[in-house]
Order: C-alpha cells, then sequence, then structure tokens
C-alpha cells in the first residue's frame, strides 16, 4: 500500500478507438509519481455493438439511436468496474473513491474548439455507487487547448526515475509521443494515423480486425515514394507541437491500385515514418537519440517493432515499468481523476497548447 496521506483508490476506464472493449484499472495514487497498481480487467463488446458503435463515429444513425448506444455503452462501463472489482486483489483493497471515465470519442475536431465523448457519468455513477469524474478535455478546449493528448503528464510520472531524454509513444488508431528531454522538459501530442489506417486495410483485405502479427506488412514491399507523397500530402503533418487528431481524419490517405501486401507495407512504413520524423524534429538539440517506450494495440505488431528497433538505439516497452501496454490509458484516466479531485492539473500549455494549465473533468456523485 502507498504510505501517503493524499493517495485515493481510483478506476480507469477507457475505451479506445479500435471499439473492441472495455480496459479498465485499479490503482491506488496521489495523483503524482506514486501508483500502485491492484488489478485490472478486459471487457469486451459484442460484435453487434462494436458495429453500430462504428456506424455512429461515421455519423450513419439517428439521435434517437445514439442516445441508446450511449445508454448500452454506459452500462458495459458498469459491468467492466463490476467485472474489476471481484478480483481479489480488488476486493482487499476497498471501495475505490472515484471513478475515470472517459466515454466513447465520436468527434474530435480541435482546430474548431470541438470534441465530442459519449457516456452518461450519471448513470454510471447510480450503476456503481461510485463518484464518477467524466468530460475531461472541453475545460482544456475553453482555454485554446487541443484536448489531447491527456496522458503525457502520467507518462511523464511513470518515466521519473528513467534515463531522460525518453518518448513514450502510443501507438492506438492516432500515433501521440510524450517526449522528455535530459532536463525534464515536456514536449507532446498527436503525430498521424496510427493504426487506423492499416486496421482498415487489414479489415478489407483479410476481414481480420487488424494485421495480426504484422504477416500482410511482412509479405509486402512498401512504395516509398507513396509513402513520401502522403506525408506532403497531408497538412497535419507539418503542423508544430502541441497539435491533436480525429482518427479518421486521415481516411484519405488510404493506398489505391495495391497489393493487400504491399499496402499494408506502405501503411506500416507511413505509420513509422511520420513518428520517426517527428521525433527527430523535437530532439535536435540533444546529443543522444532518446530512449522509445512503446504503449498502445500498434506495439503488439512485430513489423512496426521492427521498424523501430532500425531506427532508435534503445526500444523498451512499457510493462518494464511495471505498466501494462494494454491497461496504460485505463490506468492514465484513473490518475487523471484522482489529480481532478486533488485539484491538481490534468493538462498544461506543453501538452496541448491551452493558454494556462487546467483542472480538466467534472465530477458525477
Amino acid at each position: 500500500m502507498l504510505q501517503h496521506e493524499n493517495s485515493l483508490l481510483a478506476v480507469g476506464l477507457m475505451s479506445g478507438t479500435s471499439l473492441d472493449g472495455v480496459d479498465g484499472a485499479l490503482i491506488r495514487t496521489d495523483g503524482k509519481e506514486q501508483v500502485e497498481r491492484i488489478a485490472s480487467v478486459y471487457f469486451p463488446y459484442e460484435e453487434s455493438f462494436r458495429e453500430e458503435m462504428m456506424a455512429l463515429a461515421k455519423g450513419d444513425i439517428p439521435l434517437s439511436s445514439l442516445l441508446r448506444l450511449e445508454q448500452k455503452l454506459t452500462l458495459y462501463h458498469a459491468q467492466a468496474v463490476k467485472a474489476l472489482m471481484v478480483d481479489e486483489n480488488a476486493k482487499n483493497a476497498g471501495k475505490p473513491d472515484v471513478v475515470g471515465f472517459h466515454g466513447q470519442t465520436i468527434r474530435h475536431m480541435p482546430d474548431e474548439g470541438l470534441t465530442w465523448q459519449i457516456g452518461n457519468p450519471s448513470l454510471l455513477a447510480a450503476k456503481t455507487d461510485m463518484a464518477v469524474v467524466s468530460d475531461f478535455r472541453r475545460r482544456d478546449m475553453a482555454v485554446g487547448g487541443q484536448g489531447a493528448p491527456l496522458a503525457p503528464l502520467y507518462h511523464k510520472a511513470i518515466l521519473a526515475n528513467q534515463k531522460l531524454p525518453a518518448v513514450v509513444l502510443n501507438l492506438g488508431g492516432v500515433s501521440n509521443i510524450t517526449y522528455i528531454s535530459q532536463s525534464g522538459g515536456i514536449i507532446a501530442g498527436d503525430i498521424g494515423p496510427g493504426c487506423s489506417l492499416l486496421d482498415q486495410w487489414a479489415q478489407k483485405h483479410t476481414n481480420k480486425p487488424y494485421d495480426e502479427g504484422g504477416k500482410l506488412a511482412f509479405a509486402g514491399k512498401a512504395d516509398v515514394k507513396w509513402v513520401n507523397a502522403a506525408l506532403q500530402q497531408d497538412e497535419f503533418f507539418k503542423k508544430p507541437f502541441p497539435k491533436s487528431a480525429d482518427r479518421y481524419q486521415f481516411d484519405g490517405l488510404l493506398p489505391t491500385n495495391m497489393s493487400a501486401a504491399d499496402g499494408a507495407a506502405s501503411l506500416c512504413l507511413l505509420t513509422v515514418q511520420s513518428i520517426v520524423e517527428s521525433i527527430q524534429g523535437v530532439n535536435k538539440t540533444e546529443k543522444a537519440l532518446p530512449t522509445l517506450w512503446l504503449t498502445g494495440g500498434g506495439a503488439q505488431n512485430p513489423a512496426i517493432v521492427a521498424a523501430f528497433k532500425e531506427a532508435f538505439n534503445t526500444v523498451k516497452f512499457v510493462d518494464e515499468l511495471g505498466a501494462s501496454a494494454d491497461m496504460l490509458e485505463a490506468e492514465c484516466f484513473a490518475w487523471l481523476a484522482v489529480r481532478r479531485l486533488l485539484g491538481l492539473p490534468t493538462s498544461i500549455p506543453e501538452t496541448t497548447g491551452a493558454a494556462c494549465p487546467t483542472v480538466g473533468g467534472v465530477l458525477t456523485v
């Protein structure tokens, strides 16, 4: 147990853009550098619900259906909390002080100051009999921030005793980095499509939700000319940090007239090259290459990992920190919920571009 007067027991819930299910993590933390990991759970969505959510994300359903889906989504999260709390370690820890509830991102339009995560915190609070912190992004956006990424402060906390410079790379539907210089300065932001395009390509050509084992990408040959053109085509790649992106804004970069394998290899290279170039850009003043810490679903793709190992001297997985790559974002929202209760910033200008540090999240009791 953490011996700290301000340490709280918190559940974090995360449903990412892959729409496969809910990640739940139970931690005890002071909202700073102390984190005790107690239990975790993955609660999958039924395929029919996932398909409905994909249709919602594309704007293809009526408002009444949206409301029903939000209710279903919230009940899935409540079930995830129930499944988490039957873990023996969780039962021994006691009743959580708070639940950090990210909800499901439907649209993120930071250039217009708009973002939308559905999920009913009142229903979740009622079903779990716990206080809930939700709506983490809009307070930051209200003062000019991008509303994302929200994980950098947590990344910095878990790297407190590690060699610097270092980068935490989260490879989800969108890729984002937290770069920490040798002096402890922080630069953060989204980079590009992450695994979203590769996942779409794999679904189209293999009927699987992602490129399992990197087999499709390994079997193909990347079109370097196409990759370079794609990086020039989309202005987002040229924007300075901090910046954030929506999962669907890169759909126009999907290849045409390529075989399934070559397209996968090209999309893999697009993801990796966009990230490598971004990290090189923020690391210019350092003498050493940063250590690259990998997390997110894409960190399980051997083709992507192999490409990073060619570009960086040291590539590690956040599991080596005692964290779980699959649960890092869920842990983060538990940690952010505690920071909200303690009145500590959940975002800063260096991570989102906000005009000032903000304490984000709405408390429902």
